[in-house]
């Protein structure tokens, strides 16, 4: 990995929170992902799945985890299972973790081979009455594969019909939207990554650079940096193409007096930011162009101070939706008529902002977290408004990560990087 080791005190405390929850004689398994083939002999890169390494920090493949907090003998209340490597595996792919090195990730003190775990995981299962099952719950998610976590679903339900079933969902949507100052700081590393990314692109866009040449540029100094790069898919998006909201072909040239908006950010071990930012091509807005910023920017900075707790999900979404309402009125995209007469289902200033306003983001970008409870202190909120105009071939969008506090307004993860237009052209024009 090409992070720094996280302190295993996270996992500990992760663990200890989600084992709180538990029914008595439980036990919850977690699996890791599966390496992805795409033919041939060629695999997609290594994803750990986010909840195994939320619980252990084992960033590993073939990588199972044991919680059983009501088990007889101590030892195995927490287990974690990994590959046991050979020499042909450390020439080949590099060695894997040794027992050591797994409880020195982790912190779990039992750490067994992978081929040990039906054996052990029978004996474990006549002691328990309940199973939690690691299913996908998160309401943007849409997988068609079969997961590793599926098959152990399906196999456990085969294997053991007279145990009881429960979810692990709920109690990890609970506390990992909720995040620990450990994870924040990590956080705060992905958001300065992606600052040194942003910083450089504004002494290199100008007119006649292409979007995928902006696109190696980051990658560049996002690796440099220690991340393994973007923390999703990057949208680098010129003149029109602002307005396909997940373009993501990066392949057109920049033209002088077109803006362009990118989408774009760094993960850092594992935990993501998600910037976006909207910057003129020849380093100059145009007055109207000046003019769609700033009312973005002034929905933006309205939002977040909305971002408190015991703020309700689905009404901070219709204030934001009153608050750019009120600026599509100023810029007389809107008129009275079009409020008067709109939908309820699809008010009128979703014809130039088609998506929400903000999402929970950590290990992933659109991360866990409750939805249809009150915000709390520690939750991370992306807040990213936009105005889109196909007809006059541009679009806005500007996007940062907040904290929420327990008193006061949001902390901006983001906060050091540039966004109001007269520091973006400043910048700008003063490079080389």
């Amino acid at each position: 990995m090409k992070y720094e080791q996280i302190p295993n005190s996270l996992f500990i405390k992760n663990r200890k929170k989600f084992m709180q929850r538990m029914m008595p004689k439980s036990i919850a398994v977690f699996n890791s992902n599966d390496i992805y083939p795409i033919s041939a002999d060629s695999v997609m890169p290594f994803e750990q799945h986010r909840d195994i390494f939320y619980l252990s920090g084992a960033d590993q493949e073939e990588t199972i985890l044991l919680l059983f907090p009501d088990a007889m003998d101590k030892k195995h209340r927490e287990i974690l299972f990994v590959r046991e490597t050979n020499d042909h595996i450390a020439v080949w792919e590099g060695a894997k973790l040794s027992k050591e090195q797994a409880t020195e990730v982790s912190g779990i003190q039992t750490i067994y081979w992978l081929s040990d775990f039906d054996k052990v995981f029978f004996d474990l299962m006549t002691e328990a009455e309940t199973i939690y099952l690691n299913t996908n719950e998160h309401y943007r998610q849409a997988v068609e594969n079969e997961t590793r976590e599926d098959r152990f679903i399906k196999k456990t339900k085969e294997q053991y019909p007279a145990h009881q079933v429960a979810k692990s969902n709920p109690i990890l949507q609970e506390i990992r939207g909720i995040k620990e100052p450990e994870e924040l700081e990590l956080m705060q590393t992905a958001c300065d990554i992606t600052e040194k990314g942003f910083r450089r692109l504004l002494g290199f866009v100008r007119p006649g650079v292409w979007e995928h040449e902006i696109e190696a540029e980051l990658i560049h100094e996002f690796i440099r940096n220690r991340s393994k790069g973007f923390a999703y898919p990057p949208i680098i998006a010129a003149g029109n193409n602002a307005n396909v909201l997940h373009y993501l072909e990066n392949n057109k040239e920049c033209k002088d007096g077109d803006l362009i908006l990118m989408d774009v950010a760094a993960e850092y071990a594992n935990y993501s930011s998600d910037l976006t930012r909207t910057i003129p091509i020849n380093g100059k807005f145009t007055k109207h162009q000046r003019e769609v910023y700033d009312a973005v920017l002034r929905v933006k900075n309205d939002a977040t101070k909305m971002l408190v707790p015991g703020t309700l999900w689905a009404e901070y979404h219709k204030e934001c939706g009153k608050i750019m309402t009120s600026e599509l009125l100023g810029l007389g995209l809107l008129d009275k008529a079009d409020v008067q007469n709109e939908n309820p289902d699809w008010p009128a200033y979703k014809k130039y902002m088609m998506h929400g306003v903000s999402h929970h983001i950590g290990l992933n970008t659109h991360d866990y977290g409750l939805l249809k409870t009150p915000m709390k202190a520690n939750m991370v909120f992306t807040v990213e408004p936009g105005i889109y105009i196909p007809e006059e071939g541009f679009g806005v969008r500007l996007e940062d990560d907040v904290v929420i506090q327990e008193k006061g307004e949001p902390f901006n993860l983001m906060g050091n990087i540039p966004i109001e237009a007269d520091e973006i052209e400043s910048l700008m024009q003063k490079a080389p």
